[in-house]
């Protein structure tokens, strides 16, 4: 038992070296960049280490998973060997630590962004990697480098091993217990038991782009961007050289940029409110009006023949995170990656409320759900939006038992913060989210909860007659004449199937925008041009009459030029639609897997041109 209870405690023990070490390097960094530091609030120096624990806790306990192993091993023995094992693995990953430690200090005063593995890229040319560096610089980090490795190797020698001359013997009815130790270090890798693994929008808590990065663990950055492949630097679909495949996406883009091709005023105020609802999989097999099934959306299927409804637009992705940074940045994203998971990327990326809050808007976002989600925290914040809610404003009682509030809950908070708004012009982000699975919501179920398929049509038609109702509450309200309210899809959805249809298909990724509001010129009015989701932002800040250039890949949706096209991707491909037809091409097989129409290389073309143009920006970024 004393054996079993000595291993135990050596476990817990190392383990807390670990967390302590990554707390005192947090201290460090602070120190080391005080002249930002000293810009922090007290209670903001304070949570930058409470939010960053959390990763503290999840790195240690990767580094401790295989000195746990060996500390298993040693029932068997009491053999030296196995603890000298264990005494040069710490010896060898606290070097490592203290490196990666330096090296972030280092980068970023220069970078402003923590540790990842882009200094990589410049191992194979080491004078450009230093070429802003002086001697002085080079040599105080050398020292420093040598005197934190003295002092961490004395340190983990006094409380580690200094009582543990060797790892003792045990009985082998032990060896549950310590399987059941090494077990428990998932909590703390994935940051506990919730639906999502812990990422860096965990510790992201501040409007101080600084706070949020000193609450990041450097290594545990630095390990996601290895596993994650964060800055592979190889663009995946080349075709043809960088250069003409830029110009023939500025080919495909420049008919639609032409002002002759714009129809008439859209909106007849200069600054109208806001309200733009994403909702979570709304698929347009499910509006009447677009030849989908009537019967779920009966509240949309109406407000149609009140408003602007589009009925040639697409999603651009297939997930949440990629929906998201189509509509609000007019960017499109990628096969197998997500700029919203990379901080160093996406925060370069353009947001729609930035250019609403140089017009004079007050900007919010809504969200039910965990903004961790994605990395949605980071890539939100300090991107113009004065207000940031998401699940942790609402009681534990009104979540569903996965994802966060249902929706009712969302907008009658949303209702209140209206009733209550003296704030204009508004430009309010409502993200939606019971309409996705488990189709967890209180009352009845429409379609009843035999299948996924019922259960997903009962979730849109509630989700349609909590929106039905927000639209109601918005025609009482005085600022509804001065108002426009634009409802669109995340992504589409796989529900309702057709078996016989091939996966990703056009129809999977058709989604309904409808524009609702006052402010419209016209109601009980049709768009049919080709558009999708990287083009609203771009359009939306042209009809507001501002600067729409950093939108560099939309195109104006009002626009009636023939040529208009769409692209969408997916993780194994895409597909590409012009008016004439569309293919669907599949990176495995390297052709169409479906196509449409006469057009059928033209598009492979297109398509092949816009995927690669648009993955080297991604690279670059």
């Amino acid at each position: 038992m004393n054996a079993l209870l000595n291993k135990i405690i050596f476990n817990l023990k190392y383990y807390g070296f670990w967390v302590l070490y990554f707390v005192v390097a947090r201290f460090v960094f602070l120190v080391y960049h005080l002249n930002s530091t000293k810009n922090l609030d007290i209670s903001e120096f304070f949570y930058v280490f409470i939010y960053g624990f959390r990763l503290d806790l999840s790195i240690a306990a990767y580094i401790v998973v295989f000195p746990f192993m060996i500390v298993l091993f040693g029932v068997f023995t009491n053999s030296r060997a196995i603890l000298t094992i264990h005494q040069t693995y710490s010896w060898f990953i606290l070097l490592v630590m203290n490196l990666l430690l330096f090296v972030d200090l280092f980068l970023y005063s220069y970078w402003n962004t923590r540790l990842d593995t882009t200094f990589v890229r410049y191992l194979n040319t080491p004078e450009l990697m230093f070429a802003s560096v002086n001697m002085s610089e080079i040599i105080v980090a050398l020292l420093g480098f040598a005197v934190l490795s003295y002092l961490t190797y004395r340190a983990v020698n006094f409380l580690i091993y200094k009582h543990f001359k060797v790892i003792g013997r045990a009985s082998l009815w032990s060896l549950p217990f310590l399987l059941l130790l090494i077990g428990v270090l998932i909590l703390p890798i994935r940051g506990g038991l919730q639906t999502i693994p812990i990422n860096q929008s965990n510790v992201y808590f501040s409007n101080k782009i600084y706070a949020n990065h000193a609450a990041v663990n450097y290594a545990w950055n630095f390990m996601h961007a290895i596993t994650k492949h964060v800055d592979a630097n190889q663009n995946l679909f080349l075709e043809y050289s960088a250069e003409k495949a830029s110009t023939l996406f500025k080919k495909y883009r420049k008919p639609l940029l032409m002002r002759d091709s714009i129809q008439p005023p859209v909106l007849k105020t200069k600054k109208p409110n806001i309200i733009f609802i994403i909702w979570e999989g709304f698929t347009a097999k499910v509006v009447g009006p677009l030849g989908g099934d009537s019967l779920i959306t009966p509240n949309f299927n109406r407000y149609t023949k009140e408003g602007l409804l589009f009925t040639n637009f697409y999603a651009n992705g297939d997930r949440t995170d990629k929906g998201l940074v189509s509509l609000l940045s007019g960017y499109y994203p990628q096969p197998k990656k997500s700029i919203i998971k990379m901080p160093m990327k996406s925060k370069k990326l353009p947001l729609l409320s930035q250019s609403m809050k140089i017009m004079g808007y007050h900007n919010s976002f809504y969200y039910g759900g965990d903004l961790n989600f994605g990395n949605m925290n980071t890539y939100l914040y300090n991107k113009g939006i004065d207000q940031i809610y998401g699940s942790e404003i609402f009681e534990r009682k009104d979540w569903n038992s996965k994802w966060g509030v249902h929706d009712h809950i969302l907008f009658e908070r949303i209702i209140e913060d209206l009733k209550l708004n003296k704030k204009n012009p508004f430009f309010k982000t409502i993200l939606t989210l019971t309409s996705h699975e488990p189709y967890e919501f209180p009352g009845k179920y429409r379609f009843g909860k035999n299948s996924e398929l019922d259960k997903f049509k009962s979730s849109m038609a509630y989700t349609d007659k909590v929106v039905g109702d927000f639209v109601a509450f918005a025609k009482t309200q005085d600022w509804w004449e001065n108002s426009l309210i634009i409802i669109t899809a995340d992504h589409g959805h796989p529900l309702p199937n057709n078996e016989n249809e091939v996966f990703n298909t056009p129809n999977r990724f058709k989604i309904p925008m409808l524009w609702l509001g006052g402010a419209l010129t016209n109601t009980g009015t049709v768009n049919d041009n080709l558009g999708s989701q990287v083009d609203l932002a771009f359009t939306l800040i042209d009809l507001l009459g501002a600067d729409n250039s950093l939108f560099e890949f939309g195109t104006h949706l009002f626009n009636s030029n023939k040529k208009r096209f769409v692209h969408y991707i997916f993780n194994e491909g895409f597909g590409t639609l012009n008016n004439s037809g569309h293919i669907v091409y599949d990176f495995i097989k390297k052709d169409a897997i479906q196509a449409e129409g006469k057009e059928e290389e033209t598009l492979k073309y297109q398509g092949k041109a816009i995927l690669q143009t648009t993955y080297q920006d991604f690279l670059e970024k």
